[in-house]
Order: C-alpha cells, then sequence, then structure tokens
C-alpha cells in the first residue's frame, strides 16, 4: 500500500467523521468564587463546529486521490 493510497484513505475517513459529528465538543472548568474556604468551579462546554463542505472536499479529495492512484498502477 503506497503513501497515496493511505493519505487517500485518511481523508476519506476525516469525511465521513465531519458529516458524522459536525463539530468537536470539549469542557472547560473556570473559577469562579474563591473566597478563603469557599470556592466555586463552573464548567463550559465549547463547540468547535466543522462546516459539511469541510466533510464532502475532504471525501470528495480522498476519492480522487484513490481513483487517480488506481489508475496510474494499472
Amino acid at each position: 500500500m503506497g503513501t497515496r493510497t493511505i493519505i487517500a484513505l485518511l481523508l476519506i475517513l476525516v469525511g465521513i467523521l465531519a458529516f458524522a459529528y459536525q463539530g468537536i465538543t470539549y469542557t472547560t472548568r473556570e473559577r469562579v468564587v474563591d473566597i478563603g474556604p469557599i470556592k466555586a468551579d463552573v464548567e463550559k462546554q465549547h463547540t468547535i463546529p466543522i462546516e459539511p463542505i469541510v466533510g464532502g472536499v475532504a471525501l470528495a479529495g480522498g476519492l480522487t486521490l484513490l481513483l487517480l492512484n488506481r489508475r496510474s498502477s494499472t
């Protein structure tokens, strides 16, 4: 399996995952009160959106690279 094939398969996988999840969510913890022995924390969720066009471009690029690789090897 060549380098182009591996890159093509990774692009296809990234494209499928981008369509499936639509974004990455992570949680941060922030201290809002710190008065002597009294402490209060708040958990906030943040989302990094992934546009569907990114998934489409990655999927199309991976398929194109895979097809071009197959044609050049035969």
